[in-house]
């Protein structure tokens, strides 16, 4: 199973890709985080916001690994605590199929993105910079991973 996290953005400052790699790299061969990151619509074409996300939109959906199950980042998702974060990482190992987690950019994600997820899910119920997103989703499937193999580094 890959972990896909496919991201609106790019030419991150360097504590953000610090940050995420140092989660990435924890993480066991078959859990591997996999980086995508899309360009986001210029701001100077004179496009509206609804144009700019349908822009991204395309962009991601022509990006989404093709079998995976698609979870949408929204603050308006489900919220998980980190033990049920675990459960569902055990069962997507158990399924064997990648999972691709989908990060918006300033404007979030146009509907036709969440529309085509599976699932909608929340990091928090306050609105989030997408890079400062890359950091907390790693940490986390790192925590939910470490959590199923008894690893110390959660603590209750």
């Amino acid at each position: 199973m890959k972990l896909w996290l496919v991201t609106v953005g790019h030419k991150m400052p360097d504590w953000i890709t610090t940050g995420f790699n140092e989660y990435a790299k924890r993480m066991p061969r078959e859990a591997r985080i996999e980086l995508v990151e899309i360009k986001p619509e210029p701001r100077t074409t004179g496009k509206n916001v609804a144009q700019i996300m349908e822009a991204e939109a395309q962009r991601i959906l022509a990006t989404l690994p093709q079998d995976a199950l698609r979870i949408a980042l929204d603050e308006r998702g489900t919220h998980l605590t980190t033990r049920q974060m675990s459960q569902q990482m055990q069962d997507w190992l158990r399924g064997g199929r990648d999972v691709a987690f989908i990060i918006g950019g300033a404007d979030g994600l146009h509907e036709s993105v969440k529309s085509s997820a599976q699932q909608l899910l929340a990091l928090s119920a306050m609105t989030l910079p997408h890079g400062l997103v890359r950091i907390l989703l790693a940490e986390q499937l790192y925590r939910a991973h470490s959590l199923l193999h008894n690893h110390p580094y959660h603590r209750e």
